[in-house]
């Protein structure tokens, strides 16, 4: 029984390592990430139609990050603008601007 628990275990902690395991580089996403601030970066920004909040995700955690942009660069996730900024990024792109993005505090 304990041997099952442990495969287990070891299964689990192996299929959540990639997103944990692999890291960006900030530095590169601080350069790369200015897009996000034209809409993440403005106080009170809202989206025209339909109207809602734009999110601050600067201080966002980067596995969070790194999620959502590929969701949205596969179509899991809808919203036109973001697909279309996904699909412009590489994997180490995502990696790059979630590492930035999550050093910075909610100013973005």
């Amino acid at each position: 029984m304990i041997k099952k628990l442990l495969t287990v275990a070891a299964l689990c902690g192996a299929m959540a390592a990639p997103v944990m395991a692999e890291r960006g580089d900030p530095e590169h996403g601080r350069i790369i990430a200015f897009t996000c601030a034209g809409c993440h970066g403005i106080p009170f920004h809202q989206n025209v139609y339909p109207t809602y909040s734009v999110p601050r995700i600067g201080g966002q955690s980067e596995g969070y990050i790194v999620t959502a942009l590929r969701a949205y660069r596969s179509g899991e996730r809808r919203h036109p603008t973001m697909q279309a900024q996904g699909n412009t990024l590489s994997d180490q792109d995502i990696l790059d601007i979630a590492a930035y993005l999550s050093e910075l505090g909610d100013s973005q």
